[in-house]
């Protein structure tokens, strides 16, 4: 599965990427708008930082099809072609993916604002690459996001639909443990929950337990590198 940052910051980014597996970074609208910058001001900086090659996902605000594609356009000549566009599945959106996959066959697509299977199949189909169900926020309206999350996967291997799942919206280290054991293909994550996926009390222990042993030994500060 990969893992990706849903966040803005370009600081929390840096921190994060020296030591997490990362894949690349998600944003939307709101994230954006959280920066306090203009929007391009900090999406030309996270490109530059993670690269030309890593995933990076952006959203479009237009609201007809024509005006989400005209978003595209701008995002593409801005970001390079590699770069994800976030498309909302509504009726206008799945205009949108449907053209967008026609016009430019090799464009990265990306089905977001998923709350239900159906959305994620017929957005699928249209042509988009990722759909993103947003599972914290399906588990607030009273159904359950992981499973949503399945079902679609389980819709896509029975129809033979190339499309993958980008999970989006998670709360704690259990969602994302719990999709990457399914074989979900990709989750964006919170930099909190991110460093929650090993932040452990008893890992600290355990760790602090090794060095006063190891020190008791060897003396204070003394490590395997210059230990007699």
């Amino acid at each position: 599965m990969k893992i990706l940052i849903d966040d803005a910051n370009i600081e929390a980014i840096k921190k994060l990427y020296p030591v997490f597996p990362i894949d690349g970074v998600t944003t939307n609208p709101s994230i954006l708008a959280k920066s306090g910058r203009q929007p391009y001001d900090v999406l030309r900086e996270i490109r530059a930082f993670i690269g030309a090659d890593a995933e990076l996902h952006v959203q479009v605000v237009g609201r007809t099809a024509d005006a989400m594609l005209e978003d595209v356009e701008r995002i593409h000549s801005e970001l390079g072609a590699n770069t994800y566009t976030k498309i909302p599945v509504n009726t206008a959106g799945l205009e949108a993916i449907k053209r967008l996959r026609k016009a430019q066959p090799s464009a990265h697509i990306t089905a977001t604002a998923i709350y239900t299977p159906m959305q994620a199949f017929l957005a699928a189909k249209a042509g988009a690459d990722y759909t993103a169900p947003y599972i914290n926020r399906i588990d607030n309206l009273g159904a359950d996001g992981t499973q949503t999350a399945k079902i679609i996967q389980d819709m896509f291997t029975q129809n033979g639909l190339p499309c993958q799942i980008l999970a989006a919206s998670f709360k704690n280290s259990q969602q994302v443990q719990e999709l990457a054991q399914y074989g979900i293909g990709a989750a964006t994550i919170a930099p909190a929950v991110i460093e929650g996926l090993v932040k452990n009390a008893s890992v600290a222990a355990a760790i602090d337990d090794f060095t006063h042993d190891f020190e008791a030994l060897c003396g204070a500060g003394v490590t395997m590198k210059n230990a007699k």
